[in-house]
């Protein structure tokens, strides 16, 4: 595992890794979530953000404020470090990086209303953007989108540290071979046929169904995701875990505490 690329990060040999499911833009139960875990951190730990931190929810903006927020009270524990607090790409992400590049797509209408449909509809309205306004830029042209993205950029810019979080996001994570039972942790899936380095968009929207993953995904003993696109709940098995409880779906937010051998020691809902 040593010569897997940049890209992706290693989280060492912890005491425990808290693994918490796609927010999907649902601030309360993140702040439940929180305040729940706060008390449960210790040195040693990590704490691991699968992904669609936005999306479907109303209130994507203080859904960053707060992961922002938590991570200077973290920090603020004695031993605790800026690397143990890991955040993954998720599929929502994926699509707020092609929407800011939307004016060099082929056909931006089919791609802003297919985005729309799939949670990008709540966020944009929730960071004071019309989506319609959009619609009627793809329409007008390339000049038209080009300021439409930009006031997107400008909207995002305005809200503190929201911009250099989008930075920071990693597609894989993954515990040192030492701990015996290495994990890999990723957003919605893998594909099994697949290197690490090749992955690419399965990361976000897997062709295989994880749920029925059976062979351990060498050089890992356990794959776990923090979304379902199915929405079919908590799932673990020997090789594989799925922690999406629905937020915002009508479930709950999830953060399971993984001990390094990959058994859940903790689960927590809110």
């Amino acid at each position: 595992m040593a010569a897997l690329d940049s890209r992706f990060i290693s989280l060492g040999a912890p005491r425990r890794i808290w693994s918490i499911s796609a927010i999907h833009g649902e601030a309360a139960r993140l702040i439940d979530l929180h305040n729940t875990l706060y008390d449960l951190v210790e040195p040693g730990d990590r704490i691991v953000y699968h992904g669609n931190y936005t999306g479907y929810g109303t209130t994507p903006g203080e859904t960053i404020d707060e992961i922002l927020t938590f991570r200077r009270m973290v920090l603020s524990i004695s031993g605790m470090k800026p690397t143990d607090l890991i955040y993954l790409r998720g599929s929502q992400e994926e699509m707020w990086q092609k929407l800011l590049q939307l004016q060099f797509a082929p056909n931006p209408t089919d791609v802003l209303l297919w985005m729309l449909g799939n949670g990008m509809s709540s966020s944009l309205t929730a960071y004071g953007i019309s989506p319609h306004d959009g619609i009627i830029a793809t329409q007008e042209g390339v000049m038209a989108l080009t300021r439409w993205t930009a006031k997107i950029r400008e909207a995002i810019r305005r809200r503190p540290g929201h911009d250099i979080f989008s930075t920071q996001l990693r597609p894989a994570a993954f515990t040192a071979k030492e701990t015996g039972n290495p994990m890999l942790f990723v957003h919605g899936g893998i594909d099994p046929e697949t290197s690490l380095e090749s992955q690419g968009d399965s990361f976000w929207w897997p062709r295989k169904d994880f749920n029925t993953i059976e062979i351990p995904y060498a050089p890992f003993g356990k794959v776990i995701r923090g979304f379902d696109p199915r929405h079919r709940g908590v799932h673990l098995n020997c090789v594989t875990a799925t922690i999406d409880g629905g937020c915002g779906f009508g479930g709950s937010l999830v953060c399971a505490g993984f001990t390094p051998d990959g058994n859940v020691q903790e689960l927590l809902e809110a």
